[in-house]
C-alpha cells in the first residue's frame, strides 16, 4: 500500500467514526474507544480495501486495456465480434461453437436459467446456500425453491439434494465451486450426479470460480457439453479471473438446441468495449497465471492468521474465503468498514460467517492484522 495516513487521521478521521459510530447499535459491538485502542499503532490506507465483491483487483490486464482503449474508436459500432470471441472460446475449451452464447455477464445467463426453469409449473433444487443469481429469478417466477442444506462439513450434498428432488422438478442447480462456501464437489460424484439428473430435467452448473481451482479433486463437467449431453448448462464469466466485471461478459454452454433457445431468450445488450476487453483476455495466459499466483498469497496469509487465532474457516478453490466469527456479520463488518475493509454481506443462515475477498497480498497483510486485533 503506498499511500496511508496518519495516525491522527486514523484515529480522527471521518471512516474511522463513521465506521465505529455505526457500532453502537449493534449489541456486543466494541466501543470507539476500544476500536481506536486496538488500531492505534496501525498505519491504515487512505482507500477502501475492496474485500467484499470476489473482484480480480489487478483489473483487465494490460492487453485488455489495450483493446479496450481500441474499442473506444468504435463505440459508435454495435459489437461486431461475438463470433471470433466464441471461436477463441471454442479452440480453449475444445467444444463446437454452437454449443456457446455470450451474454450481458453470467448474471444474465443466470437469469435465463431461472426463467427456464419456470416456464412450466414445478420446482427447482439448489443447495443452501449458495449463489442467488438463478435461483432469486426463478423465485420472483414464482417457481417454487427446494432449499437443500449443506452438510456438516459446509459441503454441498448431492445425495440430499437427490432426495429432494419431485417429479416436478424442471432444474437442479450448482455452484462449483461454491459462493459463499468456496468449496467444490468431488468430480466423479459430481459426473454421476449430473448425468442421472440430466436424463429429466435441466441441470445448471454455475463454474464462475473455474480457473482458481487446483486441486485434482475437481474437474469442470465440459467434458460432458463437448460429448454432447443433453439438459446441462453450464455458465462461465469473464468477470473474476479476468478482472473485467463492470464490462459484463458472460458465457453458457450447452448442447446447441438449448444454447438457441438461450440466445431467444435473453434480452440484454452486449457492448463493444466488454467484447473485446474478453477477447484479448482469454488469449492472454500470462495475465491469468499472475492473477492465480497473486491469490495463492493473499489465501495463505488469511489462512495463516486464521490458523494463528484458531478460527475456523473453509479450505478456499476460489477468490474468496469463508471464515467463521464467532458474532454477527453486520457487526463484524462494520468494525472493518471503519478500518477501511470492506466485506462480504451476511449469508443466512451463516450469520457469524464472514465471507472474505482477497485484495492484493500486501492489502490482505493489513486485512489480517485488522481483523487479528478486532477479533482475536
Amino acid at each position: 500500500m503506498t499511500k496511508r495516513i496518519s495516525r491522527r487521521n486514523l484515529l480522527m478521521g471521518g471512516a474511522a467514526v463513521f465506521g465505529a459510530g455505526m457500532l453502537q447499535g449493534i449489541p456486543g459491538a466494541p466501543a470507539i474507544r476500544w476500536m481506536n485502542s486496538a488500531m492505534a499503532d496501525l498505519a491504515t490506507p487512505d482507500y477502501l480495501i475492496r474485500a467484499s465483491s470476489n473482484e480480480n483487483p489487478y483489473g483487465p490486464s494490460r492487453v485488455a486495456l489495450q483493446a479496450i482503449a481500441e474499442a473506444l474508436r468504435d463505440a459508435n459500432k454495435y459489437t461486431g465480434i461475438t463470433n471470433e470471441l466464441i471461436s477463441v472460446l471454442a479452440q480453449i475449451e475444445q467444444v463446437p461453437e454452437e454449443s456457446i452464447a455470450v451474454g450481458s455477464g453470467s448474471g444474465e445467463i443466470l437469469k435465463v436459467g431461472g426463467l427456464m426453469a419456470s416456464l412450466e409449473p414445478g420446482s427447482v433444487v439448489c443447495p443452501d446456500p449458495t449463489f442467488a443469481g438463478l435461483i432469486r429469478y426463478a423465485d420472483n417466477m414464482g417457481t417454487e425453491l427446494i432449499r437443500v442444506p449443506v452438510n456438516d462439513a459446509l459441503e454441498t450434498d448431492l445425495d440430499a439434494m437427490y432426495r429432494a428432488i419431485r417429479p416436478d422438478t424442471n432444474m437442479v442447480y450448482l455452484c462449483n465451486p461454491n459462493n459463499p462456501i468456496p468449496n467444490l464437489i468431488e468430480k466423479n460424484a459430481l459426473r454421476d450426479f449430473v448425468l442421472e439428473v440430466s436424463r429429466d430435467r435441466l441441470v445448471f452448473i454455475d463454474e464462475a470460480y473455474h480457473e482458481f481451482v487446483d486441486d485434482p479433486a475437481y474437474d469442470s463437467m465440459m467434458d460432458l457439453i463437448r460429448d454432447g449431453h443433453r439438459n446441462i448448462i453450464i455458465s462461465r464469466t469473464a468477470s473474476k479471473i479476468h478482472g473485467i466485471a463492470a464490462l459484463r461478459v458472460g458465457f453458457a454452454y450447452a448442447h446447441p438446441d438449448h444454447i438457441e433457445d438461450i440466445n431467444n431468450k435473453m434480452t440484454g445488450q452486449l457492448n463493444i468495449v466488454g467484447m473485446k476487453a474478453a477477447y484479448a483476455s482469454y488469449q492472454d495466459a500470462e495475465f491469468q497465471r499472475y492473477s492465480l499466483q497473486q491469490n495463492r498469497k493473499s489465501l495463505d496469509i488469511m489462512e495463516a492468521m486464521c490458523d494463528e487465532i484458531g478460527a475456523r474457516y473453509v479450505k478456499s478453490h476460489a477468490n474468496f474465503m469463508f471464515i467463521e466469527t464467532g458474532r454477527e456479520v453486520a457487526e463484524v463488518s462494520a468494525a472493518m468498514r471503519g478500518a477501511n475493509v470492506l466485506i462480504g454481506r451476511p449469508f443466512p443462515p451463516f450469520n457469524d460467517w464472514a465471507r472474505i475477498s482477497m485484495a492484493k497480498p500486501e492489502e490482505m497483510q493489513y486485512v489480517a492484522e485488522v481483523y487479528k486485533r478486532l477479533f482475536a
